[in-house]
């Protein structure tokens, strides 16, 4: 074991991660950390990020403005660094170009000696009361160890690929993750169909259809969703994304948190506004002057299946129109597997399985404050937005990163080192809430009819 122990090992850097080191290295007091990535340099969904794609949240939901305007990890600290502050001034634009996003965080990234990349994590596990984080270098299977009183769990999502289409995943069907690395390839195809209705398919339909009139494929949009629908979006449905609406969720019994979250697909699923409209867009101008483009959308379907033509090549797809039950083959020369990304345990935490606790059906137990609930641990594990079952739809909001961070840096520190956020909204979320702050009263406590005053 290393000699050094650290307050805090971060394992993976994704952007809460890296927001976290950059309001860790400007704290008003020393904690000694170290963050720890399996990649050789920092990049986000570098396989999506297609020109006019923008970030879904304003700029200020940067890795740090949000607790701590003033830090010099902010992207208008970026800006000024890049000498583009009046450039972004006069592009009067509230959401930045993803591409821009990346940069900005690949900026924080290279100014951070807290990072350390081509650290994969391979074992986690308590030693002398203490964590030891084992690593080892993808490239050159050289092993650290790295010890801390706790540890902060960012490792994101993996890209989801259902099951049946695994035998068949190659160049020619790919997780829409990779589509730029594979976009040439799409281009040069005679049929291309895209599979899934979220924002990530959604980005590459529009990418395609617009791409579309100056070559010569078919492209085919096939979703199981009731339809492409976008997301639900406006001023007043955002102040969910704030912390009083974390303490509100939290509260709730977990039978209740789980037929909430249920019902709110599209406040963050779906397609964004602009993407929708692009879209549409497109498919109108491509239709202008008795034009028929090469195009066809279909909902309520499901792709049970996707099976390689050998003989003729290409790959055929076995559907299934769901409120019809009607069962039909589709045939394309490229896949792209729009299908989202989904969350597992990582296998480093298998040695610390016993110390955590879990809920009746099989998901980590985390405390308001982020963390794992745990039995006889002597140090804290925290998470980055592992904990959408238990806080909310607000678990993978950019906006919301730098309040969660705050509040681990808080904790790992023991003293308030960034004031807790306040959310200074106009809604309640809690009956109680509104009570106190109009004057209602409380059924309980109300007068009966004919004794009011």
């Amino acid at each position: 074991m290393t000699d050094r122990v650290r307050d805090v090992v971060g394992i993976g850097i994704g952007p809460f991660n890296l927001g976290l080191a950059a309001l860790v290295d400007d704290a008003p007091a020393d904690v000694d950390a170290v963050f720890l990535e399996q990649e050789p340099e920092f990049n986000w969904h570098e396989g999506m990020l297609i020109e006019e794609t923008t970030l879904e949240v304003p700029f200020l939901a940067d890795l740090v403005t949000m607790a701590d305007p003033s830090n010099p990890y902010s992207y208008l600290s970026y800006l000024h660094d890049r000498d583009r502050l009046y450039e972004f001034y006069f592009y009067e634009e509230f959401f930045i170009p993803r591409r821009e996003y990346n940069d900005y965080c690949r900026w924080v990234a290279d100014q951070l000696p807290s990072l350390a990349f081509d650290r994969r994590v391979t074992d986690v596990r308590e030693e002398g009361g203490v964590f030891v984080v084992e690593t080892v270098d993808p490239g050159t299977g050289e092993r650290t160890s790295y010890a801390a009183e706790n540890v902060v769990m960012g490792i994101g999502t993996q890209r989801h690929v259902p099951d049946q289409f695994e035998d068949v995943l190659g160049g020619d069907v790919f997780h829409s993750a990779s589509y730029l690395h594979n976009r040439e390839r799409c281009l040069e195809a005679d049929s291309v169909t895209v599979v899934g209705s979220g924002q990530s398919a959604a980005e590459v339909v529009r990418d395609l259809l617009e791409r579309q009139p100056d070559h010569d494929y078919g492209l085919d949009w096939i979703t199981r969703s009731r339809g492409f629908f976008q997301m639900a979006d406006g001023k007043l449905g955002h102040m969910v994304y704030t912390p009083d609406y974390i303490d509100y969720f939290y509260d709730l019994d977990r039978e209740t948190k789980d037929e909430l979250l249920g019902s709110q697909d599209l406040l963050y699923k779906g397609i964004d506004e602009r993407t929708s409209a692009r879209i549409y867009d497109a498919l109108y101008r491509n239709s202008i002057g008795d034009a028929d483009p090469d195009v066809g959308l279909l909902a309520a379907t499901e792709v049970t299946d996707i099976e390689s033509r050998e003989s003729r090549g290409g790959y055929r797809m076995i559907c299934r129109q769901c409120q019809e039950d009607e069962r039909f083959l589709h045939d394309s020369e490229v896949v792209v597997l729009g299908t989202g990304y989904a969350r597992s345990d990582p296998p480093f935490l298998a040695p610390l399985e016993d110390r955590l606790r879990r809920d009746g059906q099989g998901r980590l137990e985390i405390t308001r404050d982020f963390r794992f609930v745990t039995d006889g641990l002597d140090g804290e594990i925290f998470v980055q937005n592992a904990e959408l079952h238990t806080h909310g739809i607000n678990a993978p909001d950019l906006g919301l990163g730098p309040y969660r961070n705050a509040t681990i840096v808080n904790a790992v520190a023991s003293e308030e080192l960034y004031e807790p956020a306040s959310a200074d909204v106009f809604q309640s979320f809690a009956a109680g809430d509104f009570v106190a702050d109009r004057g209602a009263r409380r059924l309980s406590d109300a007068p009966r009819v004919g004794d009011e005053d």
